[in-house]
């Protein structure tokens, strides 16, 4: 989990909330939604990326609450 922000991820047969660099998880919930729900919550919050990864561990989907550098040019 190289990328900074909040990331869903598989956790024994339940999902987890991780921020980027943890060992520990923010927090594990049944569904892979609710997951999604809590980790956005906490991405908008703290103006980060949210990272759904699926069953297989890969990225699935991305999404920006920060700044983008890209976007503030200009």
């Amino acid at each position: 989990m190289a990328q900074k922000g909040q990331h869903v991820v598989p956790s024994g047969g339940k999902w987890a909330v991780r921020r980027s660099g943890a060992s520990r998880a923010t927090v594990v919930v049944r569904t892979q939604e609710e997951a999604i729900q809590r980790a956005r919550d906490i991405a908008k919050n703290q103006g980060t990326e949210l990272f759904v990864h699926g069953r297989d561990g890969r990225i699935r989907d991305r999404s920006s609450f920060g700044k983008d550098p890209v976007l503030s040019k200009g």
